[in-house]
């Protein structure tokens, strides 16, 4: 099963259409997102990122909630571990 994990976009770097990049951070690690697939995303805005790539936007609360959801099912560890 694949997941998209939202995350808020906390900046923009504009580039041609697929060079579209950004920093969104997710709890609390942030990371570098293509943001090719949503241009008119911006900063303060949250993303669904699937491997790197923002592929649509979301709403704040609805956010929040997935967030809530993933805590409960303690799924956020996951998020924050360093890389293996």
């Amino acid at each position: 099963m694949c997941l998209a994990i939202p995350g808020e976009i906390i900046e923009v770097r504009e580039g041609d259409d697929l060079d579209r990049t950004g920093r969104v951070r997710f709890g609390g690690i942030v990371k570098e997102v293509n943001l090719a697939f949503v241009p008119d995303a911006k900063v303060g805005d949250y993303a669904l990122v699937h491997v790197g790539v923002a592929i649509s936007t979301i709403d704040p609360e609805e956010a929040r909630q997935v967030f809530r959801y993933l805590e409960q099912m303690d799924e956020l560890a996951e998020i924050d571990a360093p890389p293996a």
